[in-house]
């Protein structure tokens, strides 16, 4: 009750509709910024029943909308404020938008930057800010970065531009709602991105003061939706850990103004998952032959959600397209998931007699079916076993293929929602060991950073056999490993207290069907 009695008294605290609707239409972003053109979706427009219009805020100078609160939040300072420095925190797309701002106005900035921020946006920062700009890397997330920010701060007595709790700030973004009202007068939705909630919170402010029956939805990861959780729990809430996928949205408490201001506008929040991302992302390439950060993909990726679930058509809808700084490192993920994102892709294990005649009986089954992934092992004198993946045009396509392989006598796994064998065993060629006794398997994730895999290494247990390993990285992302661990039968116990003491998310797979058929002894 006391959290709701004080998120309810920062609803005064934050500005009156009037007063940031003035401090909008007074922004200064067009000295660094553009109006980025609200381009229709052809083909997904046609494929939903729906006319879909993208905000390309990916075509900034910085690829990101950024550089508009964070220009106008420095460009208000004072000439004393100008002369202390400011400092920042930041997952890379703020922090591009500073230094900008920094090298333009002659202001010195440090800006503080996780240390798994994409390299990419690491580089453009300094590029942007040239001498102007000290970067400081600390920390697994925004939050880690911002509490750095914070001691650096008392000590040096910069000025704080925050990357979205700022009303100055909150006003720059706005004026993206303002270019959306002014290029199409009256979308029925608006989809927006949401992190710490500065982009929401104005987009949402300004469409709600001049266009009030459009509706505004924000969109977060599903692995990082503080926003849905607050305003679903009338305060703030505080996430323990938040995915770093989508990177650029990766934060553990949304702001106190931003908060405020969303609750009092934002009509509904739609969380997305890591596969609808992707798949976003493609939509927005073959739309554009642009290729936005996950970030950047959310919104789309909410409003194909939105579109799925929603029996009314010929509705205009707008998505922004927020950024478009990627890791070129990250698109083999991408695309590999892009296709579990449309339920494109079906990826079966099929145990098949060894005999004469099974071999292509099985590859007659699949008829003309695309194949994405074909991996083949012998088990015994008996049977083998086939790990593959095939196009698809539906689930009920998928259903389908999966009965025509059991009516031809065909054991059949579907692992087409299963995580073990995206994530690792599609990549992993081996078989069953007689060695591997008293197995226990496990996937971890622990957050992708320069060092972070010989650290989780370093913290495996010394007496225990690791009998099976496998990692994959996939740019700027959590990083992926599947371990096999040999621990005889009394020392279950003692597993338990070590996998908990290590820190890490883990997942036992040591009953997992498909680990029991391809891997296990």
């Amino acid at each position: 009750m006391n959290a709701v009695l004080a998120e309810s008294a920062l609803d005064d605290a934050a500005p009156s509709d009037l007063e940031l609707l003035r401090r909008t239409l007074a922004a200064r972003v067009y000295d660094v910024a553009q109006e980025t053109p609200l381009e229709s979706a052809a083909l997904l427009s046609a494929r939903i029943g729906n006319r879909v219009l993208l905000k390309r805020e990916d075509l900034q100078r910085v690829f990101s909308f950024k550089l508009r609160g964070a220009f106008n939040k420095m460009a208000a300072l004072d000439t004393a404020q100008r002369a202390r420095g400011v400092i920042t925190a930041s997952a890379g797309n703020h922090a591009q938008g500073v230094a900008l701002a920094a090298a333009r106005l002659g202001i010195h900035a440090t800006i503080v930057m996780p240390l798994t921020a994409p390299r990419v946006k690491v580089d453009a920062v300094q590029r942007l800010g040239g001498d102007a700009v000290h970067i400081v890397l600390e920390g697994d997330s925004y939050s880690d970065a911002q509490a750095a920010a914070a001691r650096i701060q008392s000590a040096r007595r910069f000025v704080f531009v925050h990357p979205f709790d700022d009303v100055d700030v909150i006003a720059g973004q706005a004026t993206v709602g303002m270019e959306i009202l002014r290029q199409c007068p009256a979308p029925d939705v608006v989809f927006v991105p949401v992190g710490g909630g500065g982009l929401l919170a104005g987009v949402a402010s300004y469409i709600k003061a001049i266009a009030p029956r459009t509706r505004v939805i924000g969109v977060q990861a599903d692995d990082s939706d503080a926003m849905a959780r607050s305003l679903e729990s009338g305060f703030r809430v505080e996430l323990a850990e938040v995915g770093l996928f989508a990177d650029g949205t990766a934060v553990k408490q949304v702001g106190t103004l931003t908060f405020a201001l969303c609750r009092r506008h934002v009509d509904a929040m739609l969380r997305v998952d890591g596969d609808a991302i992707c798949a976003a992302i493609r939509d927005i390439y073959q739309e554009t032959r642009c290729v936005p950060e996950p970030a950047g993909a959310l919104a789309l990726a909410g409003l194909k959600q939105y579109a799925a679930t929603n029996v009314q058509q010929g509705e205009t809808l707008v998505a922004i397209v927020s950024g478009a700084n990627m890791n070129f490192e990250r698109l083999r993920f991408v695309a590999e998931r892009a296709e579990a994102g449309e339920q494109r892709e079906a990826i079966f294990a099929v145990t098949i007699p060894e005999e004469r005649g099974s071999f292509r009986r099985f590859c007659t089954a699949m008829g003309r079916h695309s194949i994405t992934e074909f991996n083949y092992r012998i088990g015994d004198a008996q049977v083998a076993h086939i790990f593959v993946g095939v196009q698809t045009s539906s689930r009920d396509e998928r259903l389908t293929l999966a009965m025509t392989f059991r009516a031809q006598g065909f054991d059949v796994l579907d692992l087409s929602d299963d995580e073990l064998a995206k994530l690792h065993l599609r990549h992993m060629v081996g078989g069953r060991s007689a060695l591997a006794a008293n197995e226990r398997v496990y996937r971890f994730d622990f957050p992708e950073r320069p060092g972070a895999l010989p650290e989780f290494l370093a913290r495996l247990h010394p007496d225990w056999n690791i009998s099976l390993f496998h990692y994959r990285n996939h740019g700027a992302d959590h990083g992926r490993i599947l371990v096999g661990i040999q621990v005889p039968d009394g020392e279950q116990a003692l597993l338990r207290s070590f996998l908990d003491g290590l820190g890490y998310p883990h997942y036992d797979e040591s009953e997992n069907p498909a680990y029991r058929l391809l891997l296990s002894a």
